[in-house]
């Protein structure tokens, strides 16, 4: 599966909150000495798009969105 930038695929602001919201974390990567991410996979607001989010937590419990993409 390809990665392309986020805005490559034209994924938006509210298909990546979807994508959050409605996804699951499928996988989490350790190797990285900045911290664990976390590999979200959902759907986009139109609830069929499927998209992929990379981020991690940060110290103050925010959620630092990495990258987006569109699964094809």
């Amino acid at each position: 599966m390809p990665l392309r930038k986020w805005h490559e695929d034209k994924v938006g602001i509210f298909a990546m909150e979807s994508a959050v919201l409605t996804g699951k974390i499928i996988k989490r990567e350790k190797d990285d000495p900045r911290g664990v991410k976390y590999v979200i996979e959902g759907v986009g607001r139109d609830h069929s798009t499927p998209i992929g989010v990379v981020g991690r937590f940060k110290e103050t419990g925010i959620f630092l969105i990495i990258t987006v993409y569109a699964i094809t």
